[in-house]
């Protein structure tokens, strides 16, 4: 993915995703402002707090400072992401080099909404049971997502766990029934995750159209407007 050319619509897709997060400075130049590694470590933190310390990420100038930046993040945020940026790319991105970072901020999305498309809840259920329905979950194909119109808010997926909450059974009953509910609940979290990243997907194709749709909306008033110079006398 990382080494992927975006076309015209997913780049303005990328960008209007960037635009909806809040960062500590402005965005002038995609390729400089996340040269140094800072401006994607608040990317990361603004949809998983708790997952990235701000302070390890020094704003820098120098290409080694830049560098120590971005493999603190592969190091200490993306691993835990199950995501890496080689280092041939890295280089590229500490050199501001134009298109390098786009790519790069592409899968660091789709990746970000894969976590949160498997996140049942807030941290209501306990860590075991969280990497149980997780793992089943993650035979559905990664998903992807949009956060322009169809997707604004970039919480984690709630209301499976507030319409399916964890069944509690009585000492007494038989422990093979027990186990078995138990697993048909964990089905049904897997599947019910599989539909929300399928939605997303459905979100993110419909936006797509969308600026297709704008684009070829664009080039048509072009030609019309090119066919009436055509005919002044």
């Amino acid at each position: 993915m990382m080494n992927k050319e975006l076309n015209e619509e997913a780049m303005q897709d990328l960008y209007a995703w960037i635009d909806q997060i809040k960062l500590s400075r402005p965005k002038r130049n995609i390729s400089r402002d996340f040269s140094d590694g800072v401006m994607a470590a608040e990317v990361v933190k603004h949809f998983f707090p708790k997952l990235v310390e701000l302070h390890n990420y020094t704003p820098a100038h120098s290409t080694q400072q830049k560098l120590s930046n971005w493999n603190t993040l592969n190091r200490k945020v993306f691993s835990k992401l199950n995501f890496h940026v080689p280092a041939d790319t890295l280089k590229k991105i500490t050199l501001s080099t134009p298109g390098s970072i786009e790519p790069v901020l592409c899968a660091l999305r789709e990746r970000l909404e894969d976590k949160q498309a498997g996140r049942v809840s807030d941290g209501i259920q306990d860590l075991e049971y969280y990497s149980t329905v997780n793992e089943k979950a993650k035979t559905a194909e990664n998903g992807q997502s949009t956060l322009q119109n169809s997707h604004k808010t970039a919480g984690p997926v709630k209301k499976t766990q507030k319409s399916n909450p964890p069944i509690v059974l009585g000492e007494n009953v038989d422990p093979a029934l027990h186990l078995l509910l138990e697993e048909k609940e964990q089905a049904l979290l897997a599947l019910q995750e599989t539909v929300e990243i399928l939605q997303i997907k459905v979100n993110r194709l419909e936006h797509l159209v969308h600026l297709k749709d704008l684009r070829i909306e664009d080039l048509t008033k072009h030609l019309e407007r090119y066919k009436a110079r055509t005919n002044i006398p």
